[in-house]
């Protein structure tokens, strides 16, 4: 579905990603681990054609996404779930939704993707004129995954969704995150909560001062030192 290789991109002079390679198929749950700073974000940022890549190959189902337009990415079936959410606060949650179906491309099953995000979360049906900023850190999160549902996307960049919860807010985050799975969306998930994300993802790649570093499935990535070490904080 999604296959990037030798990827490099920068911010000005400060080099990002340098040479990240990997591969996502249909169906699965990816995750990209690793410290603050390490690229996580940059990564997904390529992806959707928020920062532009300076080199490699990028391809979204045989579409060369470093020659597509970055508003146009969304039409190859790419939706980004951004760190920190960035819903419009003041806007009521369905307002909020609706700008999920605002590519042309998505505008002709509005309706029927709207009762669909209802009936996967209903809550946000019973605060659907409620003002999204007034709603708890997980509410709005299930906001975002909902808005981003709305373009009826093959591919998700989950940004991490846990940052800012409290732990068990960052339960139900989660759980979104296998209820979205249940349905059949191929997922990538960037995470600093190691423990957790690995616990609901298929395969891992591990992400380190903008190169892979180490990949797995997620049972290897669970049982490997390095990572328990570094990333979770258990000794051998």
């Amino acid at each position: 579905m999604l296959e990037l290789e030798n990827v490099a991109a920068s911010y000005g002079h400060f080099r990002a990603l340098n040479g990240i390679s990997l591969r996502i198929d249909a169906g699965e749950a990816v995750a990209v681990i690793g410290a603050n700073g390490a690229g996580k974000t940059s990564l997904l940022r390529v992806i959707s054609g928020m920062l532009p890549a300076t080199e490699g190959r990028m391809s979204m189902e045989g579409t060369d996404l470093r020659r597509t337009a970055p508003h146009r990415i969304i039409d190859t079936g790419i939706a980004h779930v951004p760190e920190h959410r960035h819903l419009f606060p003041k806007l009521s949650v369905e307002d909020n939704l609706k700008m999920g179906s605002f590519p042309r491309s998505s505008r002709a099953y509005y309706r029927d993707r709207l009762d669909y995000v209802y009936e996967l979360f209903p809550r946000m049906k019973e605060r659907r004129n409620q003002a999204a900023g007034t709603m708890s850190g997980g509410e709005q999160q299930m906001c975002a995954i909902g808005r981003a549902l709305m373009s009826k996307p093959k591919l998700i960049l989950l940004d991490e969704p846990s940052t800012g919860l409290a732990p068990v807010v960052v339960s139900q985050v989660f759980d979104l995150v296998r209820r979205i799975r249940s349905e059949g969306y191929t997922v990538l998930i960037v995470e600093q909560n190691v423990k957790q994300v690995l616990k609901v993802v298929d395969r891992a790649y591990l992400i380190e001062t903008g190169q892979i570093h180490a990949s797995g499935s997620a049972d290897e990535m669970m049982s490997s030192d390095a990572v328990r070490q570094s990333y979770m904080g258990i000794s051998q």
